[in-house]
């Protein structure tokens, strides 16, 4: 891989204080962007879940990398906010050439009080599940891509991932994750047929297990030989973005560890996971 592919390029990256988006991040790091990276956790000490990482943390471990990195606390259901944090992209930098769409909601249940070891089907699930995640995630994913197609359009280039999952395709996911993944494929479909004479390019995006920290405080009650880093999540969106022919693969669902066969891209420990298609 070049030194750097993406140098000058400027990523978003939605839900990167911790997990996906902020291996995302890194990834993106790795390849020379300079990436905005938003969350609701500023200060050390628990996040949501009670789990740790903060955008600044986030910052921080790119800096690291050679990167460069912006923090933004934005709560993504906030339309208010995520239209002053577009503002400032194009004040600081005018074009944004990547947008990820990771931030999600609906995950909260395990520590909101809820009864959800009661739940047996999704009659028993509070609607507020529902809810959450569609405004902290579809209708977040919607609301970025529109303000990024703006910016995107009139310079006839970029790129939009939304992180999907295999749930978006079986029936035994839940109701509303399964529903609400499969929104974020169709929504995908829709804007690259929209975008394609843009030269605009829209996917979606699958990881398989991926050892997030929400993963490893569990980690006994998973099967971790085929899982990936987060920052393998990242470094497959570099390579999507570095793709000249990335406009091939608008429209589509894909899996990293496919895209890592293809573009010849490991996990940071050197390996290559399996893809979880088909299983």
């Amino acid at each position: 891989m070049q030194t750097a592919p993406l140098r000058g390029k400027v990523a978003l990256v939605t839900g990167a204080s911790r997990g996906v988006g902020k291996g995302v991040a890194l990834g993106l790091a790795e390849a020379g962007a300079t990436i905005y990276v938003t969350g609701r956790t500023v200060d050390e000490g628990p996040g949501v879940g009670q789990l740790p990482g903060t955008i600044h943390q986030t910052v921080q471990d790119i800096q690291q990398l050679g990167g460069q990195g912006i923090a933004v606390r934005c709560d993504h259901r906030n339309d208010d906010e995520v239209q002053a944090l577009f503002a400032r992209i194009t004040a600081d930098h005018g074009p944004l050439d990547i947008l990820v769409n990771n931030v999600w909601g609906g995950y909260e249940y395990f520590w909101d009080g809820t009864e959800f070891w009661q739940e047996t089907g999704f009659w028993t699930v509070p609607l507020s599940r529902w809810d959450a995640m569609f405004q902290a995630g579809v209708r977040a994913h919607y609301v970025c891509s529109v303000l990024a197609a703006q910016l995107m359009v009139e310079r006839r280039s970029g790129l939009i991932v939304n992180i999907s999952f295999f749930a978006a395709q079986k029936d035994d996911s839940g109701v509303a994750y399964g529903v609400a993944k499969a929104a974020d494929d169709r929504m995908v479909a829709c804007m690259a047929h929209e975008l394609r004479e843009h030269n605009v390019a829209a996917v979606s995006l699958y990881p398989g297990l991926v050892r997030t920290e929400s993963v490893m405080r569990a980690a006994e009650h998973f099967d971790l030989s085929n899982s990936e880093s987060p920052q393998f999540i990242g470094r497959a969106v570099a390579a999507l973005a570095g793709d000249p022919k990335i406009m091939s693969k608008s429209g589509q669902v894909l899996v990293a560890a496919e895209l890592a066969e293809e573009y010849g891209f490991t996990d940071i420990d050197g390996r290559q996971p399996s893809s979880l298609r088909g299983t």
